[in-house]
């Protein structure tokens, strides 16, 4: 698994940001921190409550110089439709081959509805040089992030 202190796997794959257009982690660094809020699928509770709230708290993390951005294994034109219902202003990454869960060991299974290799809920907070500075991974789909705590990580990165 990423921990703090290492880096941050680099990726590239679909953003959905009203359009759908490549997204390079270290392309993006420059904007740093950024912070990868993993969650399993658009459209469910615990995880349209996590991105409402980075949503509600977004003008805090860019006061802290943070750009926050949701990653899923989602379609990018299921989570352009995501970011719409909800009012969404940050950009939210595809992950539909799996390669960054895979690359940041986030996967999981919903086995008892059979439906496998999806991101567990996590949070990495990467730094401008591109060095995992915050992480936070639960086994528990249910537990929504300490947002106070991911906020006080990015302002400490920048």
């Amino acid at each position: 698994m990423v921990e703090v202190g290492d880096d941050a796997p680099d990726f590239t794959a679909p953003l959905a940001n009203g359009d759908v257009e490549p997204f390079t982690l270290s392309e993006n660094l420059d904007d740093s921190p950024v912070v990868l809020a993993f969650f399993p699928a658009a459209f469910t509770g615990v995880c349209t409550t996590e991105m409402a709230t980075f949503e509600e708290e977004l003008d805090e993390f860019e006061d802290a110089g943070a750009n926050v951005y949701g990653v899923s294994v989602d379609a990018p034109f299921s989570l352009n439709e995501f970011r719409d219902q909800e009012g969404l202003s940050f950009g939210l990454v595809s992950d539909s081959n799996k390669e960054i869960i895979d690359a940041y060991d986030v996967e999981m299974d919903f086995a008892d509805m059979g439906y496998y290799g999806v991101a567990k809920r996590s949070v990495f907070v990467v730094n401008g040089d591109g060095e995992v500075t915050y992480e936070w991974v639960s086994d528990d789909p249910g537990v929504e992030p300490d947002y106070e705590e991911v906020r006080e990580a990015a302002e400490a990165a920048e």
